[in-house]
């Protein structure tokens, strides 16, 4: 069975769920996609900017001081930090950017939480001459005022929210409030693999270069496939795009890390997969942080792009039928998680990845044998040290 079907439905997880004004543009985005999927041109020329611009491909990198460490685990990092920008989010804003100069659309707007989402794509828009208006959460613009600076000095106008959280659902709640207004000549770059059909599905296609990179690297050098993938998840772009190219191959168990924030027996966490129930935000049906009445609650995470109460709905969908597991690791363990990596292999990961890396610890008491594992190294530590240099 293909996923998702003709009406974005992963299950009963997904669709299309917005306000009239926003049916006619998804069903022009719809179309474009269709057509460029089959287009030569168009996948010569994201191939042409993934590879000259972005700098894919990545590495597969064997970690051996941290293997060493964790003694049941072969760990192998994918290398998606070493990107332009530093981190994944390059991989499907390039996609995106070239959609939006078929479809003749001059504006481009986008919501970002970490900031590495908005960087990706105020550089793509600088990159192709295009205005680029950017949505922040007022909070994520304290904890990532390097980002800021990062977007405005790329020629993006960053818009501070204020309203809720004043973090990533926010600035995405704004972000569509400016499309449904401005549809005509602007494209929404959405960061995950969330909101309305296409999106979901549109951004996994994208990022599926780092699964099917990571596939064949690994057989190179162990001539077998990894036995565990282990990726953080706040909306889920990362891990989809590393689960996608091994969802048939049932020997390989996929691990998703969300955010236990201050721990999942508070409700200080963003643990929507692990804590959540079914409901819609931002024009799809998931698993989602809310109370009884349907009311969203505020989600927390020491990571700005894991600070979110959805995740993307083939995330729910995995979750449902078995094919992946989806755990939490609390702040508390995201920066021991950081400390590891950093002092093991010289290498600060992104706080978001941190997460992915405390998990491995968990899983080396787990494992009865020796067993190989891919962790998607998401993003690198540099927009994070002010904030992590506070909390040490």
């Amino acid at each position: 069975m293909k996923l998702p079907d003709k009406r974005g439905h992963f299950g009963e997880f997904g669709g299309k769920f917005v306000p009239e004004t926003l049916m006619s543009p998804l069903a022009e985005l719809e179309t474009a996609l269709k057509t460029l999927k089959k287009n030569k041109r168009f996948k010569a020329e994201f191939s042409f900017y993934l590879k000259e611009y972005a700098g894919r491909p990545t590495n597969l990198y064997f970690a051996q001081r941290l293997s060493k460490r964790l003694k049941n685990l072969k760990v192998y990092l994918k290398r998606e930090d070493t990107l332009h920008t530093g981190a994944h989010k390059i991989n499907n804003t390039i996609g995106q950017i070239l959609i939006a100069k078929h479809m003749k659309k001059n504006r481009i707007i986008a919501e970002t939480g970490a900031g590495q989402h908005g960087v990706a794509t105020a550089t793509v828009a600088s990159l192709f001459g295009l205005q680029c208006c950017i949505y922040m959460g007022a909070e994520d613009m304290k904890r990532q005022a390097l980002n800021v600076f990062r977007m405005r000095l790329l020629g993006a106008e960053v818009i501070e929210v204020k309203s809720g959280s004043q973090t990533l659902k926010d600035a995405m709640n704004e972000a569509i409030r400016d499309w449904v207004t401005n549809v005509q000549n602007t494209f929404y770059i959405i960061g995950s693999v969330a909101g309305p059909h296409p999106y979901p599905v549109m951004v996994r296609d994208f990022q599926a270069v780092i699964g099917q990179e990571a596939r064949e690297q690994f057989f190179v050098k162990e001539k077998k496939l990894p036995d565990y993938l282990i990726a953080c998840v706040g909306g889920g772009s990362n891990a989809m795009g590393l689960f996608h190219a091994f969802f048939q191959d049932k020997t390989v168990k996929m691990v998703g890390v969300e955010a236990a924030g201050f721990g999942l027996h508070t409700k200080e966490h963003a643990a929507s997969l692990s804590q959540g129930s079914v409901g819609i935000l931002h024009g799809s049906k998931s698993s989602l942080l809310q109370n009884r009445e349907g009311q969203i609650r505020v989600a927390h995470s020491i990571a700005a792009g894991l600070d979110y109460p959805g995740v993307g709905p083939e995330h729910a969908y995995y979750k449902k039928i078995g094919r992946a597991t989806y755990v939490a690791v609390t702040d508390r363990e995201a920066l021991q998680g950081l400390k590891l990596l950093s002092r093991a292999e010289g290498i600060i990961p992104a706080l978001e990845t941190a997460h992915a890396i405390a998990y491995l610890e968990k899983l080396a008491q787990e494992v009865k044998r020796k067993a190989t594992v891919i962790v998607c190294l998401s993003g690198r530590g540099d927009k994070d040290v002010a904030a992590v240099k506070e909390l040490m």
